[in-house]
């Protein structure tokens, strides 16, 4: 699949799928078939994927960053990864992808220097013992924000091609 898609100069998607939502999984499931682009999920446990010509998962070894690691090797520039990770879509951009969150925010060259500082001073806030809390559960309107920066963002390429 994946030397289709570049024959083609085709659009892949990566999922860095452990920590991914089911409800967006299934998002990306659907709009995979829809415009017939490669999806792969990549993770650390196995995965049930919709049988597909389209989509398909990857079972890396568990670690920490191990399938993070995997998906930075196999991106090509004008990719899309799909990610919550900060330092992911941060190697993500830096080899030419596109990066979005499940909650629908496009990291930029722009954006993304400032999630990263933000993500220290968070992660040092935690580890000196103050309750910083976690997200939000993922909303009604996180997914449809997802649902249409993901829209956009496959317009914009089926455009280019």
């Amino acid at each position: 699949m994946r030397r289709d898609a570049l024959e083609r100069n085709q659009l892949q998607i990566w999922v860095d799928a452990d920590a991914c939502p089911v409800v967006i999984k299934d998002i990306l499931f659907r709009a995979a078939e829809r415009v017939q682009i490669p999806l792969t999920l990549v993770a650390n446990k196995p995965l049930r994927t919709p049988p597909s010509r389209v989509v398909r998962s990857i079972q890396v070894a568990a670690g920490f960053d191990v399938a993070d690691d995997h998906i930075v090797a196999q991106v090509q520039p004008g990719d899309l990864v799909i990610t919550a990770d900060i330092p992911l879509a941060a190697g993500a951009i830096e080899r030419g992808a596109h990066a979005l969150s499940p909650r629908g925010e496009l990291y930029t060259p722009d954006n993304i220097r400032e999630r990263l500082t933000m993500r220290d001073f968070m992660s040092q806030l935690r580890e000196s013992g103050i309750q910083t809390g976690g997200p939000a559960a993922l909303s009604l309107a996180d997914r449809q924000l997802f649902a249409n920066q993901l829209d956009r963002l496959l317009v914009q390429r089926q455009r280019r091609t």
